[in-house]
């Protein structure tokens, strides 16, 4: 008989991802989510869809009525999220809650929401295990409360919950996808890219087919853990640009500057002065997990999406999570004044 699954987000980058990976397994998949953007084009084939807003108390409690093998929650951001997952308790199988790598604190604390400059930022170990001290829990920040969800369903003894940790997560339906750095680039052909810290810049992408392997991988495999999510390898920033640059034809000219960004020329979204590398060790040994992909290869679906879901378009209304998070990293005007002003050093 085949297992069930309620996947909740799961019209989202990861909820998608998951579903397919679920039901190309044999589950029989439903997907939850508010109903505020259209699904992927083929998932209704693949799965039962539902809108579940989780605002309403006993939405979630609704929707899971006589219960699932496996309730995979991949958009739990609230501490009342968290409650309402304690409290499905005996009328699931287990629970698949996606974290972020982004809980990590570093031995004195340090984590990525403290680090206002390249002083603050955190220095992990390399690679970064589980067993990795987090931050405190609280009902406020992204991480803090990502803390609070995983320390509510872990502490359930009678609830066998996977806590799962990504890093860097891309693919096809992105809603701020940090490639848009390099493809930008490239569909305008700009002849050079600025990258802060030499492009030397590890933070660990995670595929988002990866991603989905391991939560198909722990639904099978029931267990209270915690397990990190991330690609085979952390590529640097360099070779990411160049991954990407190569899918589109374009070979721009890099300017590596030796330190931070120069008044933002150099800052984009992997910019960090020190490596973020998760270990998957974890996941291999104690699911099976195999890397079903990598970034060479997982990326030219990402940068194809992107150049359909820009084309005749503002880009800035195509992408606004973009445009939110990144958008200042675009100044054309600033960087060509930059490399003027190096030229006439050197001249």
């Amino acid at each position: 008989m085949a297992l069930s699954a309620l996947v909740i987000g799961g019209t989202g980058l990861i909820g998608a991802a998951t579903v397919r990976r679920l039901a190309e397994r044999g589950f029989e998949v439903t997907a939850a989510a508010r109903g505020t953007v259209e699904p992927p084009q083929g998932l209704s084939e693949q799965a039962r869809l539902i809108e579940l807003d989780r605002t309403e108390d006993d939405a979630l409690s609704n929707a899971v009525g006589d219960g699932y093998d496996v309730v995979v929650d991949t958009a739990a951001y609230r501490v009342e999220d968290a409650e309402q997952l304690v409290g499905l308790t005996g009328r699931i199988g287990s629970l698949v809650v996606l974290s972020s790598a982004a809980v990590y604190a570093d031995a004195a604390g340090r984590s990525f929401e403290g680090a206002s400059g390249p002083e603050d930022f955190p220095e992990f170990p390399v690679p970064i295990s589980e067993r990795q001290r987090t931050v405190e829990p609280a009902d406020t920040g992204y991480a803090p409360r990502k803390v609070t969800i995983e320390r509510a369903v872990l502490d359930e003894d009678e609830l066998r919950a996977t806590v799962v940790r990504p890093g860097a997560v891309y693919g096809p339906h992105d809603a701020r996808p940090r490639e848009w750095y390099f493809v930008k680039r490239a569909l305008d052909r700009r002849p050079y890219v600025f990258l802060a810290y030499r492009g030397a810049s590890r933070f660990h992408p995670t595929a988002v087919g990866n991603v989905a392997e391991l939560i198909r991988l722990a639904a099978e495999r029931p267990d209270r853990r915690v397990l990190n999510s991330a690609d085979p390898e952390a590529p640097t920033a360099l070779a990411i640009g160049r991954a990407v640059s190569a899918t589109l034809g374009h070979e721009p000219a890099e300017v590596l500057l030796p330190g931070p960004p120069v008044d933002g020329i150099g800052d984009h979204p992997w910019a960090t002065p020190r490596p973020f590398v998760l270990d998957t060790t974890e996941s291999e040994i104690t699911i099976g997990w195999r890397p079903v992909t990598r970034y060479e290869r997982a990326v030219e679906p990402t940068c194809e999406a992107l150049v359909e879901r820009t084309r005749g378009r503002d880009w800035r209304e195509a992408l606004p999570g973009v445009a939110k998070y990144y958008g200042g990293m675009f100044d054309y005007e600033a960087e060509d004044r930059f490399l003027a002003s190096l030229r006439s050093l050197d001249g």
